[in-house]
């Protein structure tokens, strides 16, 4: 079992590969134009900078922890589950970013055999890195953070993220938005759920969720969550969200009455 004080060591390093990530998709965002956009799949984009900042990573990290296997996003690294595995996404985000809309992220987990252990976020365009390792509370740039303390959905700020290719539930993920929208503060897309995880962990919304996610999207941020006092699970209250392609996060004290109220696509 990796140790406390060796997360710690690992938690100061990952952050620094991860703003060094950033930077390089920062500067590289100056001067990008849409003919060096690739399609993966049915609104499904990647480019250069998606690969290079991956490769940069898992350069970093592979020397950080040797090791070490990787789950990547864009599989600039063989996918090996070990012991120990990096779950990376290098820029959450892709389509802000191809886009210019500034809401796009590094995120970096490392899981010890089906645990998240350590989890950074870096918001690129505000500086802003979350990070978080195992029983060690919830960070943002050194200030300790913690969900919000709203207790009803009527006093809450709800996030979601748009199906861009899965539209098998669209009609019932529009009725849950309707209902939504009619009993909270209201409902945000931001394009990266990273982010949005790591806005539930510091007190910015109550309660976010989405379907059709893989690990690299949620590792990093779900941790983050838990360990800033909320709540994390997937469309049936179980644990399965990193690998189970479905999640759901709040403050805690709306979760129940968050998931009755979105049941209609989450079960």
């Amino acid at each position: 079992m990796i140790s406390s004080s060796k997360l710690s060591q690992l938690l100061e390093e990952v952050q620094g590969v991860a703003k060094e990530a950033g930077a390089f998709i920062r500067k590289e965002r100056q001067h990008f134009s849409l003919e060096k956009v690739e399609h993966k799949g049915l609104n499904d984009l990647v480019s250069y900078v998606d690969k290079e900042a991956e490769k940069l990573i898992v350069s970093r990290l592979s020397k950080i922890l040797p090791e070490a296997g990787f789950i990547t996003e864009e599989g600039t690294a063989a996918e090996t589950v070990a012991e120990l595995t990096w779950v990376i996404d290098p820029l959450d985000g892709t389509t802000n970013f191809i886009h210019g809309l500034p809401v796009f992220a590094v995120s970096i987990a490392l899981m010890e055999k089906d645990e998240v252990v350590l989890g950074v976020v870096y918001e690129v365009n505000r500086h802003e890195c979350f990070y978080a390792k195992k029983g060690g509370g919830a960070f943002c740039n050194d200030t300790k953070i913690q969900v919000s303390s709203a207790k009803t959905l009527s006093d809450s700020l709800i996030a979601t993220g748009f199906p861009y290719y899965n539209f098998e539930l669209i009609d019932k993920y529009m009725y849950a938005l309707k209902e939504l929208m009619q009993c909270t503060h209201g409902l945000r897309r931001l394009g990266s759920a990273a982010v949005d995880l790591c806005y539930v962990a510091a007190g910015r919304s109550e309660g976010y969720f989405e379907y059709n996610l893989n690990s690299y999207d949620v590792a990093a941020g779900a941790l983050i969550v838990e360990e800033a006092g909320g709540t994390v699970t997937d469309f049936k209250k179980g644990r399965d969200f990193i690998f189970g392609r479905q999640i759901v996060s709040t403050n805690g004290l709306i979760h129940a009455e968050f998931l009755e109220k979105v049941e209609s696509i989450l079960n």
